[in-house]
């Protein structure tokens, strides 16, 4: 069923964190993210769609004597310590998101004290939402304010990458970290993630709604498929730059180079990289459909991208099929795709108002007669990036 936004929780933290430091706390606002369109575009230098979303995680963080940090996610209801002398690793993973910003503070020389660190929200994990993104990037940006660090937002976004990067040890692009600091509400981003150029598109159709449909399936094949997709990626980019030393990635390849050498590529390298060609350019064309106002146009490239992400790329599973399938059996859906690395996780939707009880209708159904269970809906709006709240 629809899972409705959940409520602001920043003054019941700021109540829990006075109670349990007795301190007056910071309150920050940190989003999750989607991504409309440009998927496994991100570490072939190529473009993203991105936008921060309504669902957030809620941090209370205040100065602490000495140089321990309390951290305590009420989520979870646990907690955890460490000192800033010694920025170790946690078993409990969860910790290592925001000791990770920490470790890569200290390494660029900032001066930090001992502060304590609450946090809850409603970003669902494992969604595709990016709750970890949310988790770093939040952190960095409180710990900026609350320390007077004066890193710019770029800096901060980079920061947050190479906690996970570095520390967590996921090797993620920045498209996550970017959109969580630089979202705007009704608006998406387009990323150059080669060379982090960016521009704003206005996303403000009234009776549209972006909805996120949840397979539940936990992405097993993602990391290990992912690092499969890359190599091949590069292994095209060798194959062209022996006739243009100006391809350093896909980013720099055209159609007509690959037709040109198709004979030189095996049929699934090819058909590689021709979806991240094909990828990029839906981007550039998903912009121009913003720029004229033409969602059902915008909505048509989502479709090509899922297709291309089934057919060519083969990141799907048989749950994101269906529900895409079952998605776009109802007027009103105008785009449905699969979103992140795939091998589970969501669908986005762009729907409008009028058929998402039409569009919950069909995808439940047809989720439960396929596979004995129902999927979870989100309906998310575009909002502003991390920002203080008022206490």
């Amino acid at each position: 069923m629809i899972d409705p936004a959940g409520p602001a929780r920043p003054q019941l933290l700021a109540a829990s964190f006075r109670e349990m430091f007795r301190a007056e706390p910071l309150l920050v606002r940190s989003p999750g993210r989607v991504n409309l369109i440009g998927e496994h575009t991100d570490y072939n230098e190529g473009f993203v769609l991105p936008a921060a979303v309504d669902k957030a995680i809620y941090f209370a963080v205040g100065p602490r004597p000495g140089g321990r940090v309390a951290l305590h996610a009420a989520d979870l209801e646990q907690s955890h310590e460490f000192d800033l002398a010694a920025p170790a690793p946690s078993d409990k993973r969860w910790p290592n998101y925001l000791i990770g910003v920490v470790d890569q503070l200290l390494k660029a020389g900032h001066r930090l004290g001992g502060f304590a660190c609450l946090y809850g929200g409603d970003i669902p994990i494992g969604s595709g939402m990016s709750s970890s993104a949310a988790l770093e990037a939040g952190l960095a940006f409180a710990l900026n304010v609350m320390f007077d660090l004066g890193l710019d937002p770029m800096a901060i976004v980079k920061l947050a990458q190479k906690a996970e990067n570095e520390f967590v040890g996921v090797r993620c692009g920045i498209m996550d970290m970017f959109a969580n600091i630089f979202g705007r509400p009704k608006s998406v981003i387009r990323l150059d993630c080669r060379s982090l150029d960016y521009r704003y598109f206005p996303f403000e159709r009234d009776d549209l709604r972006v909805v996120l449909c949840d397979t539940l399936v936990k992405r097993e094949l993602a990391s290990s498929e992912y690092n499969v997709r890359r190599g091949q990626c590069e292994a095209g980019v060798k194959i062209l730059a022996k006739h243009d030393p100006g391809v350093r990635s896909l980013r720099d390849a055209t159609l007509e180079m690959l037709a040109a050498h198709r004979a030189e590529f095996a049929p699934v390298l090819f058909r590689r990289c021709d979806y991240v060609v094909r990828e990029n350019r839906r981007v550039e064309e998903a912009c121009a459909d913003l720029r004229a106002g033409d969602f059902a146009a915008f909505g048509r490239r989502m479709n090509g991208s899922h297709d291309g992400l089934r057919d060519d790329y083969q990141v799907s599973c048989a749950e994101l099929d269906l529900l895409v399938d079952a998605a776009r059996t109802v007027p009103g859906v105008l785009g449905a795709r699969m979103m992140g690395a795939g091998f589970g996780g969501c669908t986005i939707n762009l729907v409008e108002e009028k058929a998402v009880g039409a569009l919950e209708e069909s995808v439940v159904r047809a989720f439960r007669d396929a596979f004995g269970r129902e999927p979870k809906l989100y309906i998310s709006s575009l909002r502003t990036g991390t920002e203080v709240l008022p206490s």
